[in-house]
């Protein structure tokens, strides 16, 4: 992070309604989207400050962006004040305005930067390590959406416009092998083969919701373990990065876990004979997540949860295999093949999941019967 980055969060963070005068601003955290970092203050509060600035190459709408976590920001305080404002912030994510009562600042490079109430006493994994934290997981994620199921989703606003949207992602596809920009096509045309055979099945979710058969919900579409905070127990305190908060269905975010925790492996495991399920892991998680869930769940919805199982690991081979044909134009790489790496690895995620198919099926159903 370089000294003119750092001066300007300071600069940034005098901005806004903070106790005590600012010491000094720490890089914090392993985000790759958002520059965040730590302000440290002269206050005598136990108050703690979390400053970001916002990628807007990204999130072009910042304004809808900053209205949408304040709403949901919101809705979660009304949900939780039986608890008392101690217990809230604890819980809740909680926006610090701008000394002019805004909720994010633009600086005169054209930066937008917003500060949070950080936290304190938690921890979040990158990789979980034991069931109980995968029970926590599935717990947060289930206690948000369904707390958030009562607030209007068309009142939120689609930052990132089909994101989980199939139909999207493989138009995407078949643009970048028309172009075929990098001619590699020939050499991938095993895994298009293996990709558009199973097209069809990976349309269930979004036919489901354009038939009207499943409820537009506010889900937030990137339920990585991390985005969860525990306490030193590893019992749930809050679920954070609300960035990607929008309407959407909740077999995204089950899914999106469900990919991220089930895989004994690496995301870019070049060794697709190591990527095999962690069936107990799946097991706490669907737990977690039911035992909050099942109260506001339709029997479609609760349905279409193993669909999402498969359609995530699915979605994200076909992104990552179109930026290999693009040309590598969208995600970081660390050597040329990495892109088809990280799609042999999704698919052997999508091989074994469908080797197991009844076996999730049926930890489903049992947590919906329990």
């Amino acid at each position: 992070m370089s000294t003119n980055n750092l001066e300007n969060s300071i600069l940034s963070a005098e901005k806004f309604n903070i106790k005590g005068n600012i010491i000094s601003s720490v890089p914090f955290g392993s985000g790759h989207i958002n520059d965040t970092f730590k302000i440290i203050t002269d206050s005598d509060t136990t108050e703690q400050y979390l400053l970001q600035r916002i990628n807007h190459h990204v999130f072009r709408n910042v304004d809808g962006l900053m209205a949408n976590i304040e709403k949901v920001c919101n809705h979660l305080k009304k949900k939780l004040a039986h608890l008392g404002d101690k217990e809230v912030l604890k819980r809740t994510m909680t926006l610090i305005p701008t000394l002019d009562g805004k909720h994010y600042y633009e600086d005169n490079n054209g930066d937008f930067w917003r500060i949070f109430i950080l936290i304190p006493d938690t921890r979040s994994y990158d990789i979980l390590e034991t069931t109980d934290q995968a029970f926590s997981g599935g717990l947060a994620f289930g206690q948000f959406q369904k707390q958030l199921s009562d607030l209007d989703p068309t009142t939120i606003v689609e930052v990132l416009p089909n994101f989980h949207n199939i139909e999207f992602r493989m138009n995407n596809l078949r643009e970048a092998i028309a172009k075929d920009a990098a001619s590699r096509v020939a050499e991938v045309q095993d895994l298009l083969d293996y990709i558009f055979e199973r097209e069809g099945k990976m349309r269930t979710v979004l036919e489901l919701g354009r038939a009207n058969r499943l409820p537009l919900r506010i889900t937030h579409n990137d339920t990585k373990f991390n985005n969860v905070l525990l306490d030193a127990n590893d019992q749930v305190q809050c679920v954070i990065d609300l960035d990607t908060v929008m309407p959407g269905y909740v077999a995204y975010d089950f899914g999106d876990a469900i990919r991220t925790i089930i895989n004994s492996a690496a995301e870019d495991e070049a060794d697709v004979s190591k990527i095999v399920l962690n069936i107990p892991l799946f097991a706490a998680f669907t737990a977690g997540y039911l035992s909050e869930a099942k109260e506001f769940l339709t029997k479609t919805e609760a349905e279409s949860l193993i669909h999402g199982v498969h359609l995530l690991p699915y979605m994200q081979a076909v992104r990552f295999l179109t930026d290999y044909i693009d040309g590598d134009t969208y995600y970081k790489i660390a050597y040329p093949e990495h892109n088809l790496v990280r799609t042999k690895a999704q698919l052997k995620l999508v091989q074994e999941l469908e080797a197991n198919h009844q076996v999730l099926t049926d930890i489903l159903a049992e947590n919906l019967n329990s």
